[in-house]
């Protein structure tokens, strides 16, 4: 097995925090903040790009949980979700996941980008995006 996210899950070697029939939630080795946890789905998909849309619903409505719970069980005062997907976002294991990480006003670090992207679109990105969707609502 070449993904080492299947393969903790498969050989139940992680610090579990939720397990359902399709998503599953535990401690990263390194977590960056107390209770940070990582919601993965069961099966394998590589990234968002990759998931059924049924296995990437699944997956966010544990992330949502999770959240709620760190908010209940540890007083966060919000989250963080973090993801990344495919070559250019610097994904660190190819099996699609989302980091949650509880934050406190006195936690004393950002998740933050602290700089912006160089890269450039031809024409106007937004416009761009906005023609990949049929518009259903009048434009404003």
């Amino acid at each position: 097995m070449d993904c080492v996210f299947c393969q903790l899950i498969s050989e139940d070697a992680v610090e579990w925090i939720a397990r359902g029939p399709s998503a599953c939630a535990f401690a990263p080795l390194d977590p960056i903040a107390p209770g940070h946890t990582l919601v993965v789905p069961i099966e394998h998909a590589t990234d968002i790009f990759d998931a059924t849309p049924p296995v990437l619903a699944d997956t966010m409505t544990l992330v949502r949980q999770v959240a709620d719970a760190m908010r209940s069980t540890l007083g966060a005062e919000g989250v963080n979700i973090l993801h990344a997907s495919g070559p250019g976002s610097e994904q660190s294991v190819p099996h699609l996941h989302f980091h949650v990480i509880p934050r406190w006003s006195d936690d004393n670090f950002s998740t933050w980008p602290t700089s912006r992207s160089q890269h450039k679109v031809t024409g106007e990105p937004v416009r761009h995006l906005a023609a990949a969707f049929p518009r259903t609502s009048p434009r404003r």
